[in-house]
């Protein structure tokens, strides 16, 4: 999978890490030989494929759940569905999960 057929609107930067301390710090990964502030090339193609396969599944649950909970309307189920993918020990980006639940969520009113 090359990256652009990655959508554009796919996160492409993984969580900002921290470091405690007094003076500024700059967390990087080692990747092979190189460091890194982001994902490579090869790890963001698996991200979003394995994204990517869990709104497939995501869809119909979505779609389920609006109907038989309308009262909840789009945004309590967004909600919910993150909520229920955060629990999930995927190790998913925040970022990812908005992505995943926006995709999942697309064209229910």
């Amino acid at each position: 999978m090359t990256l652009t057929s990655i959508p554009k609107d796919f996160p492409r930067e993984p969580s900002p890490g921290a470091a405690p301390g007094a003076h500024p710090k700059l967390v990087l990964r080692k990747a092979g030989d190189t460091f890194s502030a982001g994902w490579t090339e090869e790890e963001l193609a698996l991200r979003y494929e394995v994204c990517a396969d869990l709104v497939t599944q995501l869809v119909p649950y979505a779609r389920r759940k609006f109907e038989a909970n309308p009262d909840w309307g789009r945004e309590g189920l967004e909600r919910r569905l993150a909520a229920a993918i955060r629990a999930k020990p995927w190790e998913l980006t925040e970022s990812e999960i908005r992505w995943l639940v926006g995709r999942a969520c697309e064209g229910l009113e």
